[in-house]
């Protein structure tokens, strides 16, 4: 028989167990690494997946929040632009720029030369042998004088534009088209409130009429153009900005003694010059949205234009009686704030107080509807037809919105008396 040798069981499970742990140790290993590499692969791919998702779903949100170029604009409550912003300024000036006019004005001047005399003529033995100049008129000629601006409202050639450009009624006015033909022009009517007038192209030509837009929707901070005639030598010049402000009130002066305060109007920072009076204040659709009326002195880039929905009014009148009229009550006024309430001792801090110009123009005017209802200085006029009157809302605002011949019921305060009066509102023109 044969006697297998001793083996020592505790060894060999130490030896099995050391061999195994090694092999669990490399196979772990080798798992993590497996794993590393499979996770890195795994997340790189996904990153990748996820950025060029993200990437296409922002570029369709972009597409979707960007206006897009040709694209239509529609004004609902207000102005919304929807296109991209050089390409509606380059559309713009292009559909408005034919319909923009320079208004070149002219006077018959004196002509004079330059002599030399002799004082002493016709007394050779008195004084020396003098030659003095001196100058002497030789007739008159037709010189240029000014230029305004103006743009084209109907086929037939009807022109709006400032007031204070065609006002020298012993002036000539020559339209200057945007194809570089002269033409010349009548004044038709002057607006007896607002910085306007309507002129027109004495021609049977037909002529490209710019498209009205609406000034009520418009928005500060919306963009906007100026086209005129700059410095009255550059014709049909283009300026942008924005909307800088609305409900403005100005006092505006220029030549021929011209001066008025304006109420109401749009102020931009798109650059208005000497010259681009008259001119078109247009929006991005090429719409005209104000005239360009006045500058600040002093200031940069601060301009004004009146709103165009003011305008139409003019342009409808003159089409259809060929005068422009305003609703006329007849009073002198200064809208009651705490200072004219503590000056005046009043009980109010609105309204319009009835005072005499300072000049010592009367308060009310005589045969007006004022005086016809009753109306005295020192009343203060609260409401017109249950609208109240207030720094932001002038009578003369409220006025406006009706014609000649409306009736209207005065609330006035006299004294320390309330009462109601009522009134046919007479014609003013100019």
């Amino acid at each position: 028989m044969y006697e297998l040798p001793k083996t020592n069981f505790k060894d060999l499970k130490d030896k099995t167990n050391k061999i195994f742990d090694n092999k669990i140790s490399k196979i772990v290993v080798l798992l993590v690494i497996l794993f590393l590499v499979t996770g890195f692969y795994t997340g790189f791919i996904s990153i990748n997946y996820f950025y060029l998702q993200g990437n296409n779903i922002l570029q369709e949100l972009g597409k979707s929040l960007m206006p897009q170029v040709g694209q239509k604009q529609e004004v609902q409550q207000g102005y919304v632009s929807n296109i991209s912003y050089e390409q509606a300024i380059i559309d713009s000036v292009k559909n408005a720029s034919p319909s923009v006019v320079s208004i070149i004005i002219s006077k018959n001047l004196p002509v004079y030369e330059e002599q030399y005399i002799n004082p002493f003529q016709g007394f050779p033995d008195f004084g020396p042998q003098l030659q003095i100049p001196q100058y002497v008129q030789k007739g008159t000629q037709k010189q240029e004088v000014g230029a305004g601006s103006g743009f084209i409202v109907s086929e037939d050639g009807l022109i709006l534009t400032n007031k204070h450009v065609v006002v020298d009624k012993d002036a000539e006015y020559t339209v200057l088209t945007n194809d570089g033909k002269k033409y010349p022009a009548k004044v038709l009517a002057l607006d007896p409130v607002q910085d306007l007038a309507v002129v027109k192209i004495e021609s049977e030509n037909k002529f490209p009429a710019i498209k009205l837009g609406d000034s009520f929707g418009i928005q500060i901070g919306q963009g906007a153009i100026a086209i005129g005639n700059a410095l009255g030598e550059f014709r049909n010049t283009v300026s942008v900005g924005v909307i800088s402000g609305l409900g403005r009130t100005i006092s505006a002066s220029g030549g021929q003694g011209f001066s008025e305060t304006l109420e109401d109007v749009i102020q931009t920072d798109a650059a208005i010059n000497l010259g681009n009076s008259g001119g078109p204040l247009i929006n991005l659709k090429g719409e005209v949205i104000g005239v360009n009326t006045a500058i600040a002195e002093g200031a940069q880039s601060i301009g004004f234009a009146i709103p165009i929905n003011i305008a139409k009014k003019d342009i409808s009148q003159i089409t259809n009686s060929n005068k422009i009229v305003y609703p006329f009550l007849g009073v002198r006024y200064v809208l009651v704030d705490d200072a004219i309430k503590q000056k005046y001792n009043l009980s109010v801090d609105y309204g319009a107080l009835v005072l005499k110009g300072s000049s010592g123009e009367p308060a009310i005017t005589k045969d007006s509807a004022a005086e016809k209802a009753g109306l005295k200085e020192k009343d203060v006029i609260l409401e017109i037809n249950g609208e109240k009157i207030t720094k932001d809302n002038s009578m003369a605002k409220i006025i406006q919105e009706y014609n000649p011949g409306d009736q209207i019921k005065i609330k006035l305060l006299r004294g320390k008396e309330q009462m109601e009066v009522d009134a046919v509102l007479g014609e003013r023109s100019e």
